[in-house]
Parts: C-alpha cells; sequence; structure tokens
C-alpha cells in the first residue's frame, strides 16, 4: 500500500502543495538533498522511494542500525560509477540517520557534494543535534507531522478496497475501525499491519467482517473506552487533574495512561500539566511548572511514544508537589478588583517619565529607587489610591511557599511603610 506518487501521499498537506520544495524536486527532477524529520509512519520511507520513482533514479536503501563507513562509501562509489558510465544518478536512502556516527556521517559528504548521489535521509529526532552540520547545509530539511485521524482512516480505507490492500474481502464495523485508529497513534505503517492481522483473524474464523471484539483479539489490545470529544473525555481529564491536585500520583497515573493509550493529543495534556503547576502547586514548589514546561518541550521534541515518560514525570511531579492556589487566588482577586471598575489611576511617581514634558507633570518626581536602599525594599505606594492597602496574595505555609510567605510580609511591612524603613 506504499503511494506511488505524492498525489497518493496521504497527509503532509504542506510537502505535498503546488510549488513546494519537494513537489519542484519530484517535478522540476533536480538533483537536491533531503533530511526527513519526522515521527515513525509519517512517510519518510515513502517520499524517498517517490523522488526515485518519479524522477527514474535507482534506488539504494543503507540502514544506519546496520552499516558503517564501509557500506556507505561502497553505495557512493556504485552511484559514482553507474554515473560515469552515462546511467542513472542514484537516490542513497539512509534510515534512522541520527544513528551514524560522525565519522559515518563525513563519509556522505562526497556523493552529496558532487551530486553523484541524491541523498534522502530520514530521522526520528531533532538533526539539529544528531545530524553534522555539513550534511545539514547541503540538503534540504522536511518536517513531516503526526498523521491525524482523518488521515490514519484514510488509510485505513484505501487498504480495505485497494487491489494491493484487502480487495474487499473484509468490512470493519465502526467500532473496530476506531479502535485501530487510536491504536495507530498517527503511524500508518502501524495501521496498516493492525488491519492486516485483523483481517486475518477475521479470515481464520470464517467471518467477512473486523468486529472490535476480533480487532481486540487481533492485536491483543483492549479497546480503551474513551471517546476524546465526549463527555468520556471531560470525565477522565477532570478525574485527572483532581487525582494530581489531591496528591494522589497513583490515581494520577491512571488516568493518564487512559488518555495516552486512548491517543489523547498529547499536546493537550502538556498544556493542562503547564496550567496546573501553577493553579494547584505554584511557589510552594516553584521547579514543578520548569519540569512541566520541560515535558511540553519533550513532546515537541520527541514525540510519542516515548514523550509518554515526560509526561508521567510531569503529572507525579504535580501529584507529589505540596500544594499551594495562592498564586491563582491572588490573579482572580487581583482581575475581579479590575472587570469591577476599581482601577484608579497610576501614582504620579510610578508614571513614565522618560519623554519630553514628563517631568514637568511630576511624572516620577517622588519616586524611589529601590537599590538605593538598604534592604533593595522601599516604602512608597505602588496601588492607586482607591486600591491602597489591597492584599491579593496570600501565602500558604506549605513547601518553599512557607519561607517565602515569612519573607514576604516582612517586605510588604517595609513596603506600606508599617514600620520604619531602615
Amino acid at each position: 500500500m506504499r503511494p506511488r506518487d505524492l498525489d497518493d501521499l496521504v497527509g503532509q498537506s504542506h510537502l505535498r502543495a503546488e510549488g513546494s520544495p519537494l513537489r519542484q524536486l519530484v517535478e522540476g527532477d533536480q538533483s537536491m538533498s533531503l533530511v526527513l524529520w519526522g515521527p515513525p509512519g509519517t512517510g519518510k520511507t515513502t517520499i524517498a522511494g517517490i523522488v526515485s520513482r518519479q524522477t527514474d533514479r535507482r534506488f539504494v536503501e543503507v540502514s544506519a542500525v546496520s552499516a558503517g563507513v564501509k557500506e556507505v562509501r561502497a553505495a557512493i562509489d556504485s552511484a559514482r560509477a553507474e554515473l560515469v558510465a552515462g546511467g542513472r544518478e542514484t537516490v542513497l536512502f539512509v534510515d534512522e540517520v541520527h544513528r551514524f556516527s560522525k565519522a559515518q556521517q563525513d563519509a556522505l559528504l562526497p556523493g552529496v557534494e558532487n551530486r553523484w548521489v541524491t541523498l534522502v535521509a530520514a530521522t526520528t529526532e531533532n538533526p539539529f543535534f544528531s545530524v553534522i552540520s555539513p550534511l545539514l547545509s547541503r540538503s534540504l530539511l522536511l518536517r513531516l507531522q503526526t498523521l491525524d485521524d482523518g488521515d490514519i482512516h484514510e488509510v485505513i480505507t484505501r487498504a480495505l478496497a485497494d487491489d494491493r490492500g484487502l480487495r474487499g474481502s473484509v468490512e470493519l464495523d465502526d467500532d473496530a475501525r476506531e479502535h485501530l485508529v487510536r491504536l495507530a497513534g498517527g503511524d500508518a505503517r502501524r495501521a496498516l499491519t493492525y488491519l492486516e492481522a485483523a483481517a486475518t483473524a477475521a479470515s481464520s474464523t470464517g467471518g467477512q467482517v473486523i468486529t472490535l471484539e476480533v480487532a481486540e483479539t487481533a492485536v491483543d489490545r483492549a479497546a480503551v473506552r474513551y471517546d476524546r470529544d465526549g463527555d468520556q473525555h471531560y470525565d477522565v481529564t477532570s478525574a485527572w487533574i483532581k487525582s494530581m491536585r489531591g496528591s494522589d500520583p497513583d490515581a494520577a497515573l491512571h488516568y493518564l495512561a487512559r488518555m495516552v493509550e486512548a491517543g489523547e493529543d498529547p499536546r493537550f495534556i502538556a498544556r493542562r500539566l503547564v496550567v496546573h503547576a501553577s493553579e494547584d502547586v505554584g511557589l510552594a514548589d516553584p521547579t514543578v511548572l520548569q519540569t512541566a514546561v520541560a515535558a511540553a518541550q519533550a513532546v515537541q521534541l520527541i514525540g510519542m511514544p516515548e514523550a509518554r515518560l515526560n509526561l508521567a514525570q510531569a503529572t507525579l511531579a504535580v501529584a507529589t508537589a505540596p500544594k499551594s492556589n495562592a498564586v491563582y487566588a491572588a490573579y482572580e482577586a487581583a482581575a475581579a478588583d479590575v472587570r469591577a471598575g476599581r482601577s484608579g489611576t497610576v501614582p504620579a511617581h510610578l508614571r513614565d517619565s522618560h519623554y519630553g514634558g514628563a517631568k514637568k507633570l511630576g511624572h516620577g518626581e517622588a519616586y524611589v529607587y529601590p537599590h538605593d536602599r538598604p534592604h533593595g525594599v522601599a516604602t512608597q505606594q505602588y496601588l492607586p489610591d482607591s486600591l491602597e492597602g489591597a492584599t491579593y496574595y496570600r501565602p500558604t505555609t506549605r513547601g518553599v511557599e512557607g519561607q517565602l510567605r515569612e519573607t514576604w510580609e516582612r517586605i510588604r511591612s517595609i513596603v506600606r511603610g508599617v514600620r520604619p524603613d531602615r
């Protein structure tokens, strides 16, 4: 079922668009090397085959898992000999190029530099970290996106009817289709593997319909009862959040696993972690926000399924941290005053004094520069007159915030003039 041309490729619309670099390479028959970066099953090998087929080039594949410098040089020498003899150009496909050492990647440079080969290198890892700069600078970097559910549906639909696939020999009911789409996780290769296994299981029992039960048996995975657009999505998400807030890491991990195994968008999970690191932990442990942000970055950098561990780490960090909603409560209290119209004017000594005429208006005139004070804190009014004395941030006694509370109370007493500034 591997697509034969760009129009047959599922997903990656940004690469297939008219005038795109990939289409120009294929249809213009240019000699240009590519680095394809994307998750498994998104079409990297397929694109290499399309470049070879549509430009009538030889296709030679080298796996970074098993090949060494010797095999790489042999492939390039063979391509060069073919050109000298007046034969066809060669597409050299290097799968998992990030596994190559620097010396092995260096061996590719002469072939790319002299255009003896059209290199198509595939990687699931960030090439800026895993591919040497000379190779990147001589290649066009194309980023492939994870296939969405609609793309996987299309892959399955084609395979059911196509002569190269199941040729209409079996039917797939809706529940079984949704199960296979979820298990695929945006990986077309995995979707086809599971579909083939399910079709074989149905045929072995004399059936012509792949039911949910058949699909579960064929891939040895129970269907997760989870609707990403319905009540189950909201219920499981709510239970996960409340388990983290309630400091139950086991329950939090259970609900996280239900979301991940059902194919929930990991970016959604990461966003919620970042939110609740501030909403439910805040300054009781400031490092939890750093952990959550790092998990969100890891989702973008390495993708699923590996990023499930980063999400689990951040979930555990939120669940086991001391809890404080002081950040949330402080903002909401401040926002409530603003929404109610209790804003007032900015005190004159705090206004901008860096433009012509500002000083004549008294802007910044009585401002006390805190760094000139012994403790770096000055007694002066910061809030508007109408809100003088308002208190929004109320630190708890939990975790790091307990230590911060003591410091903050001393600082606030100086700022508001409760005791002499010294």
